[in-house]
C-alpha cells in the first residue's frame, strides 16, 4: 500500500513478503512488486538507506527476504529539471502584463512531471511569454493556478507574476463561493441522469486499487461537489444513448467531473479510465454515432466558461469557448437518432 505525505512529497510503500517469494533478493522482490519503479531505481534507494525490514534500515540489495518480512520503501520525490521554453502552438484568447487566458487543445499536459518533462503547457508558455514573465517565487516561469487534464480542452487562466499568481490562486481556492470566479464545463455522457439537474457531493481521493486513478472514498477523501444540468438528450426517448451535460464545480479535485459522473453510472464518453466498460454498448448504437464514439479517444469534456476578477484592475473577466471540432463532430453524429 502506498501513502503520500504532502509535507515533503515522499511516498511510502509498505509490503509484507508472502511465503511463495521467500528467499528472493530484496531488489528483485521489490522490482516484481512495485511495478512503477525500475530495478535500478530500487537498488539505488536501497543503497541510499530508503528501505527497511522490520524497522531496520537495509543497504544491501542482494539481501534475501523471508516470509512475513515487513518492508517499507520511502520514495523521495524526483528532482524535476527546470522547464525550458518550447515553440508549441497556443490558442491565446486574452493577454496582458499580468495574465493570459488560453483555450487549451487536447493532448497537452499542463505541467512538467515524471514522464512529461517537455512538451507541456508550461514549456509552451515560457516560450510564448518570454521576458514578459517576471517570475513566480523568483523563477521566470508561469503561475499555474488551476489545471485541466491532458485530454480535456478549454479555457485556462495563467499568471505572469507573483502578485497576479497569489490573487488568482486565492480566487480558485475560494471556488467562487464569495467572489466572481466561475468555471463551466460541458460533457457528453453515456445515458441520461434520472434528474434533469442535481449535484454530487462525494469525497474524492486516490483509488486504493490504482495509483493512477481517483475514486470516491468513504474515509480519507477530500470534499468534492459537482453540480450538473442536462442540456440535451440523444437517441430514443425511452432508451437514450447519451446526453449533453453542463457542469459547475464547487471544488477542484483531480478527475472530479469524471469520477462523479461515473459514480452516477453516466461516465463521460471516451473516458478510458472511468467509462471503458460502457464500450460494450457500441453494438447497440446506430450509425453514424457508433463510428463517432469508437473514434473518440479522449474524455468528452470541454471547459467552455471561465470568469474571474482581474488581479490588478478588479474588473470581472468573462470568457466562453465553443467546443473543439472533434467534440462538435461527436455531437453532430447524434443528430437525428
Amino acid at each position: 500500500m502506498m501513502d503520500q505525505f504532502p509535507d515533503d512529497g515522499e511516498e511510502i510503500v509498505d509490503l509484507v513478503v508472502e511465503p511463495d517469494v521467500a528467499g528472493r533478493r530484496l531488489d528483485a522482490y521489490l522490482a516484481a512488486t512495485i511495478a512503477e519503479l525500475s530495478r535500478s531505481r530500487l537498488k539505488a534507494l536501497i543503497e541510499a538507506g530508503h528501505v527497511s525490514i522490520g524497522g531496520v534500515t537495509i543497504v544491501e540489495a542482494k539481501k534475501s527476504v523471508n516470509a512475513g518480512d515487513v518492508i517499507r520503501v520511502a520514495v523521495p520525490p524526483a528532482i524535476a529539471p527546470e522547464p525550458e521554453g518550447e515553440p508549441i502552438p497556443l490558442n491565446v484568447v486574452y493577454e496582458d502584463s499580468d495574465l493570459l487566458v488560453i483555450d487549451k487543445q487536447a493532448g497537452l499536459v499542463v505541467h512538467p512531471a515524471a514522464g512529461n518533462w517537455s512538451g507541456t503547457l508550461v514549456n509552451a508558455l515560457i516560450a510564448h511569454c518570454g521576458d514578459s514573465l517576471s517570475g513566480i517565487g523568483g523563477v521566470r516561469r508561469p503561475g499555474i493556478v488551476h489545471r485541466l487534464d491532458k485530454d480535456t480542452t478549454g479555457l485556462m487562466v495563467v499568471a505572469k507574476n507573483d502578485r497576479a499568481h497569489k490573487r488568482l490562486a486565492n480566487q480558485f481556492a475560494d471556488h467562487g463561493r464569495t467572489g466572481p470566479l466561475e468555471r463551466g464545463y460541458r460533457a457528453i455522457v453515456w445515458g441520461v441522469p434520472s434528474l434533469p439537474y442535481g449535484l454530487v457531493d462525494a469525497p474524492i481521493g486516490r483509488s486504493p486499487t490504482s495509483r493512477l486513478k481517483m475514486a470516491i472514498l468513504k474515509t480519507g477523501g477530500k470534499e468534492a461537489i459537482t453540480h450538473y444540468t442536462v442540456q440535451e438528450r440523444f437517441g430514443d426517448k425511452t432508451n437514450p444513448i447519451a446526453s449533453l451535460i453542463d457542469l459547475r464545480l464547487e471544488t477542484g479535485r483531480t478527475h472530479q467531473i469524471r469520477v462523479h459522473m461515473a459514480a452516477l453510472s453516466h461516465p463521460l464518453i471516451g473516458d478510458q479510465e472511468y467509462g471503458k466498460g460502457f464500450l460494450t454498448k457500441l453494438s447497440l448504437i446506430p450509425e453514424p454515432a457508433r463510428s463517432a464514439i469508437a473514434a473518440f479517444q479522449r474524455q468528452a469534456l470541454h471547459a467552455w466558461l471561465l470568469g474571474f476578477e482581474h488581479p490588478t484592475t478588479g474588473e470581472t473577466m468573462h470568457f466562453e469557448s465553443e467546443p473543439p471540432q472533434d467534440l462538435a463532430n461527436l455531437i453532430e453524429s447524434f443528430t437525428g437518432l
